[in-house]
Order: C-alpha cells, then structure tokens, then sequence
C-alpha cells in the first residue's frame, strides 16, 4: 500500500469514525488533519513522478530548543514564579520544508514548557502546531495559503516576522499572491489573520503591494513602489473598545472606527557609491493610546523614514533620520508593548553587542518621537595596507519636535532627549595574530519613559571598552573583553571582564563578571550601611560540529532593556543554567 493511499484511508477513517462532515474550511482549522493532509499532499507528489519528470524532492529543515534552569536569587531581583515555582523552562521549535516540482510545504512544531518568552512575569505552556503552509509556483506567479512571512518596503506599515529570543511571532495565516509580470516589476496582495501564540487574533489585516525597479544606465537607478494595508476590527473587540471610551468624561469620548488604512510610498535612489531611500506613511483615523494619560484618543499618523549611505576604499557614510507622530499601528488599541504589532518601527538607535554597552537601549516612541543615527568608518591611508579602522557612531531619540542644535549638543541631562549615544571605537591589527580595539561610550538615557520606573532620574553614563584577540595557532585563540561603566544613577557604577577561548572548529570557552563596583539611585544602601559588591558571574561553552551547535553555561543577569534586530523589551534578571541546541538538516 502506497502512503499516499494509506494517507487518504486514514483521513477517510477519521472522519467516518466522527460523524464529521467534511469541507476545506473545517480541515484547515484542525490541527491533526491538517498535519496529515499536508504531509499527503507532499507524499502524493514524491509518487507522481512520470518518466518524464524526474526532479527530486528537496527536504530541509532545522531545530532549536533552549532550556533555562532557574536559582532564587532575592539580592538581584531574580524572583519571578519560575524561581518560585516551576524552577525550569523549555522552548523549542521544529521547522520542517518540503519542496518539489513548484510546491512547497512548510511545517513548525512549537513547544512551551513553563516559558517566559512571551510575558517574562508568567510562566506558558503549550504546544503544537505553530505554523504551515502550502505554496505552488505558477511561472510568474507564486500562490501561498496557510502561514507566512512578508513586508511592505521596510515594514513601516506592514511587517509579518518572527523573533524566537523575544517570544514575537507576527505571522498572518491567509492568502497572499505574489506575481512578477517582468524581471522589474513586482506586485503581491495578502489577506489573513495575526498569529498569536496557538490562535489568531479575531481582526483582518489585508494589502497589497508595487513597485518597479527603473535602471537608467549601469550607475544610476530608481525603485520606487507603494503598498497599502487596511485592518477592519471584528465586533467583539470593538464592544471592548467601546465600553472603554464609554467610561471616559463626555469631553474625552470619540466614535471609534472599524476600519484604519495604512499607505505606504517609498523609493530608492541609487548611484555608484551613493545610496538614497526614503519612504513616507500615513494612517486614517483611529483610535490609539496616549501614554501620558494612558487614555485612548482618536487620531490620524504619519511616519517618514530617510537613509543615506556612502561609501569608498577606506571610508563609509550612513546616516538615517525619521519621525513618528502618532503612527501606532496594530491589531487593536487595546494591544501595547510588543504585541498585536502591524507595523514594523524597530528603533533607529545603535544595537551594541558588549554586555554594558548594551545595558540602556532605546526603543520606540509611537507617539511621537524624532530619531537620528550617524555612522562613520575610516581606515587611515597612513597606515600600511589600512591595518587600523576607526568606527564613530551618534544616536539620538527626542521628543516629537525638539530635535535642534541644543539636543544635538554633548550639554547633560535635557528631558527633550529620550536617549542619546556617542560611540567611538578603533580598531588596529598589529599582525596576523594579534588585534586590539577601544572605545568610549557616552550615553544619556530616560529610564522613566523606557523602563516605567516613575520618580528616578535621568540617566548619564560614559563606559570605556576594549577587546583583544590573540591566535595561539592556525586553530586556537584567545580573547579578552573589558568594560567600565561608571554612573551615579541607576544601579551605579559596573566592570566587567571575560576571557575566552576558541579551538577550531569545535569548540569555545569563556568565563566573565560583571560587578556592581558603586551604587546608584536605585540601590543606594541604608544610612548606615555600607554598599556590597553585586557580582554577575558568566561560565560558558559551546560544542559545535557541522550544522549543530550546543551550547550551555550559568548565568547571572542584571534586569534591564534586551534589544533584538531594533525590537526591545523589559526583561528581568535572571540567575542560574541556560542550555541550548541549534541545527540544521
């Protein structure tokens, strides 16, 4: 018996076996069946096979589980149910792709096991089915059905992505068609619903989206598009919103509307070195949340987003500008923080990767924010076969309007500037084996607006940082990383040190704290009392051979701002084991 026929038997059986009458509607909404139906459909075209075609299947696929180990820990705040309760998490996901002949199938298993991911302060657990998909290529036109991932120019207006490390997923399930009538020209409209976790949120999100690439000679070309997408609230969610804005001072109340477009206009200019895109958005009416009074208000939004870059043998330009006045867009207003996002607004700021370079992020203010970034680098020619680079970056987020030349300034502390960040970094190889950086980092940070910690003060930082890296052999080497940060808000004053060691290809080791040397606002001790040193221990290793990486260590985690791909969030500290695997087949 053939599994193709075995497949069909059994799916027959079910169904006879429930009284179930059968349409595609009721298949795709269950789990089980879906499972079945789509991996019959992936056999059934692995023995369609004629002597005529004789294309092999294409099969891939990978697996990721991270698994966290918790240990109380009061000194740093380390206290939420898992250490109190469940005492260990686990997230994992399997993602499987099937592809022949034009088709393509794509299956994800997700699991969570007492999980933080999606709410920090509660513990999830669920599994099943996290997405699939059944796509077929026509020519020039390519048909999806099921879950997918997708955006409109830089995603200001629509964004459907995933990022497993914070627990987002943004997939739509629907439709979406996708048709390039000329190599220049591309189009594709969508329908569907937002993932959220295992269900769906009830509100339809639908758009389209074109745009054409224009070469006028070999140097010189234009790609200009436009999308739209339009979100319609179902009737449900609209009572809750109604009762809401129901419960207001008769001033404050307003007429909520079910449906909200999105239009998107943007192009990029391109000329031999010289890259130019800007792109504009505006929303309709709706209504969204003002933070200052945590009340809903009826409004229209418009972001606009600009970037430049330059560049040369030895030196390179970027620079980006945008401004945001009252574009929140997402499923409902009654989403906030990282959920129900529809647009894509991750922040303009410099993601740093050192652990307290990393320590006061930025991100976005959907209701008004002015946001600037400046990127230098610069090999001197000076210096023989450019062995030294120096990287400058500046960042800065204000308050809607307040962008000028006193905010641009290196004065202190000014409200008007949400956050601000000098970074300068140079690098030199004095030889094949050893290279060593530094840098400085001056840092302002409203850690009221980004952490809701009402009453502290306005952040001042300035962390000093170096980084060297010595190879031992043609395989082994060692790295050493330093960081100061000294403030007297916050928590104070940190260092931090690692050391690593790498033996290729396998294997890396690496064992570093962080020490809360000074106290700041927060942490001030008692009259009386002396301040104790706080120390972030880290021990780490990781095994890796050929596509699989395993990695575990203890960690000891100060709470704060964890940023990932721009998308931020308040996380907090965490004390114990954190055990991962990662591979791909």
């Amino acid at each position: 018996m053939t599994l193709k026929v075995y497949g069909e038997m059994l799916l027959k059986f079910h169904l006879k076996e429930n009284n179930f009458t059968f349409n595609f509607a009721d298949f795709m909404l269950k789990k089980y069946l879906i499972l079945i139906g789509l991996f019959v459909l992936a056999f059934n075209t692995l023995t369609a096979q004629t002597e005529k075609t004789q294309e092999k299947g294409e099969f891939s696929g990978n697996f990721q589980t991270n698994n966290q180990f918790y240990v109380k820990d009061s000194s740093i705040g380390a206290n939420t149910t898992q250490y109190q309760k469940q005492l260990s998490s686990t997230d994992a996901w399997l993602l499987l792709n099937y592809k022949y002949n034009g088709y393509a199938v794509t299956l994800r298993y997700d699991l969570f096991n007492n999980s933080p991911l999606m709410n920090p302060q509660e513990a999830y657990t669920k599994s099943g089915l996290g997405i699939w998909s059944i796509s077929k290529q026509f020519d020039k036109l390519d048909v999806t059905a099921g879950y997918f991932y997708d955006q409109i120019a830089s995603g200001m207006v629509f964004r459907a992505y995933e990022d497993r490390n914070l627990g987002l997923d943004f997939a739509v399930q629907g439709a979406r068609l996708r048709w390039n009538p000329t190599e220049n020209t591309s189009f594709k409209a969508f329908t569907g619903l937002q993932k959220y976790r295992f269900d769906l949120r009830p509100v339809v999100i639908k758009g389209a989206d074109l745009e054409h690439l224009v070469e006028i000679n070999e140097n010189l070309s234009l790609n200009p598009g436009v999308g739209i997408v339009n979100r319609t609230i179902d009737n449900n969610t609209m009572d809750v919103i109604a009762a809401s804005i129901n419960n207001y001072a008769i001033e404050n109340r307003f007429l909520p509307t079910y449906n909200v477009f999105a239009v998107s206009l943007y192009n990029t200019l391109r000329y031999k070195n010289i890259t130019w895109s800007v792109e504009y958005a505006q929303k309709t009416e709706e209504a969204i949340v003002n933070p200052s009074n945590s009340r809903m208000e009826l409004h229209a939004g418009k972001v606009f987003l600009t970037s430049f870059s330059y560049s040369q043998k030895g030196f390179g330009l970027n620079a980006q500008y945008r401004y945001i006045d009252k574009f929140s867009f997402r499923t409902s207003p009654l989403e906030n923080q990282n959920l129900g996002m529809i647009a894509y607004l991750p922040s303009i700021t410099k993601q740093n990767v050192y652990r307290l370079l990393a320590r006061y992020n930025a991100f976005t203010q959907e209701f008004g924010e002015n946001g600037l970034q400046i990127e230098l680098s610069y090999k001197p020619k000076f210096l023989k076969k450019h062995q030294s680079q120096i990287n400058f970056n500046y960042s800065l987020a204000t308050a809607l309007n307040n962008m000028n030349l006193q905010t641009l300034g290196f004065s202190g502390a000014d409200k008007r500037r949400y956050f601000r960040e000098y970074n300068i970094e140079v690098q030199h190889k004095f030889n094949k084996s050893f290279k060593l950086s530094l840098g400085y980092q001056m840092i302002n940070y409203d850690q009221q607006l980004y952490e809701a910690k009402p009453g502290v003060p306005y952040v001042q930082s300035q962390t000093f940082f170096g980084e060297a890296t010595y190879k031992l052999t043609p395989t082994k080497s060692i790295r050493i990383e330093g960081q100061y940060l000294t403030s007297k808000q916050d928590l104070g004053s940190f260092v931090n040190g690692l050391i690593e060691l790498n033996i290729a290809p396998h294997y890396s080791f690496s064992i570093g704290d962080m020490v809360n040397i000074e106290p700041g606002y927060i942490n001030k001790p008692a009259s009386g009392k002396s301040f104790e040193l706080v120390h972030y221990y880290t021990f780490f290793g990781a095994y890796t051979y050929k596509n699989t990486r395993l990695t575990g260590g203890y960690i000891r985690q100060v709470e704060g701002v964890n940023c990932t791909g721009g998308v931020c969030r308040v996380e907090p500290a965490f004390n114990g084991v954190r055990i991962g695997l990662v591979t791909n087949f």
